[in-house]
C-alpha cells in the first residue's frame, strides 16, 4: 500500500513497521523538534535515503491533492501536532496512533498524567482520522497493566513496542479493520502538562515527590532547592519523623542533594541546573 507518514521518532516505529511490510512511502511530514524533548533525525534520516520527499510544514489542502495525485492510499499519523482536516476527499485511509487506551486520555501527550493518576491499566490506540483531536473509530487496540512503581521512560518504551505490533496489524489487516472500526462515544481529554504540574511539591509527601519523578522521567521535573530551580530525572527517598521544613535542604554529599518533605526525605540523584536558554549540561 503507498501511504504518507506524519509524525516524528516519538513513534517513528510506526514508520519503520509499515515499510517492513512491504509498504511504499510516498511523503513524509514530520515538524521541527527541540532535540532535547522531540526528535525526528531518525525518521527523516530513513526517508530521505529512500528519497522520500520530507516536508516540515503542517499539511494543508494543497497537500492532499498532491497525495490523491500520487496515488496514495493511506495517511498514517504519529506524534503529529496539527489537526488534519479534509483528508477524506483524498485518500481512502487516514489513521491516528494515540498512546492511551482511547476513549481515556484524549490530548497532546497523556503518558505523564496516567502515571501521576496511578491508573491501572495502559494502552495504545489507532483509530480513523477525524474532525476533532483522538475521537475517530478505533480500528485497533492493545491493553496492559502499569505497575505500581511505573516510570515515564518504561511506559514510553511500552507505548512504542505496542504501537509497532498494532501498525504490524493494519499492514496486513487494514480494510478489514477499517470495516469493523468501533465509535468511541463520550471519553476524557487531558491538557498538556504545565510547569507548576511538573515542579515537585516539598510538601507533600515522599511517595507523592517520588511518583512525580517517576512520571516525567528523562522528561525531566522541576523542583526548587535553596531558591533555585532545577531539573530532576531520579530520585529516591524514605519515611521518617522530622522537625524540618518541607523543601529544607538538609544534606548534601557531591551531587547528592537531600531534601524533606512531609513525611520523609527525598534524595535527588539525577539533577541539573535551570538552563532558561536552550540545552542544559547535565552535572
Amino acid at each position: 500500500m503507498r501511504f504518507a507518514f506524519a509524525g516524528i521518532d516519538f513513534l517513528g516505529d510506526v514508520f519503520e513497521t509499515l515499510l517492513a511490510r512491504g509498504w511504499e512511502p510516498v511523503r513524509l511530514f514530520s515538524r521541527p523538534c527541540d532535540g532535547i524533548y522531540d526528535f525526528n533525525e531518525t525518521t527523516v534520516a530513513r526517508a530521505r535515503a529512500l528519497k522520500v520527499p520530507v516536508q516540515m510544514s503542517r499539511i494543508g489542502p494543497a497537500d492532499l491533492v498532491q497525495l490523491k495525485a500520487s496515488r496514495c492510499e493511506a495517511l498514517i499519523v504519529a506524534g503529529y501536532p496539527w489537526l488534519i482536516r479534509g483528508w477524506e476527499h483524498h485518500l481512502p485511509y487516514g489513521v491516528n496512533f494515540h498512546p492511551s487506551p482511547l476513549p481515556m486520555g484524549r490530548g497532546p501527550y497523556p503518558l505523564f498524567q496516567a502515571i501521576l493518576d496511578r491508573v491501572p491499566e495502559w494502552g495504545v490506540t489507532a483509530h480513523v482520522l477525524h474532525p476533532a483531536f483522538d475521537t475517530g473509530p478505533i480500528l485497533a487496540q492493545e491493553h496492559f497493566p502499569l505497575a505500581a512503581d511505573e516510570n515515564h521512560d518504561r511506559l514510553l518504551a511500552r507505548c512504542q513496542m505496542s504501537a509497532r505490533r498494532i501498525a504490524s496489524r493494519l499492514a496486513e489487516h487494514l480494510p478489514g479493520l477499517w470495516d469493523r472500526a468501533t465509535p468511541q462515544g463520550p471519553g476524557s481529554y487531558w491538557p498538556r502538562m504545565t510547569r507548576e504540574d511538573r515542579t515537585l511539591d516539598w510538601t507533600r509527601n515522599v511517595e507523592d515527590v517520588l511518583r512525580t519523578i517517576r512520571a516525567f522521567g528523562s522528561i525531566e521535573a522541576f523542583a526548587l532547592v535553596n531558591s533555585r530551580l532545577i531539573y530532576v530525572w531520579e530520585g529516591s527517598g524514605w519515611r521518617e519523623a522530622h522537625s524540618q521544613r518541607p523543601g529544607t535542604l538538609v544534606h548534601r554529599h557531591r551531587n547528592h542533594l537531600v531534601v524533606a518533605v512531609r513525611d520523609g526525605f527525598v534524595q535527588l540523584t539525577g539533577w541539573s541546573a535551570y538552563a532558561p536558554q536552550g540545552p542544559r549540561q547535565r552535572d
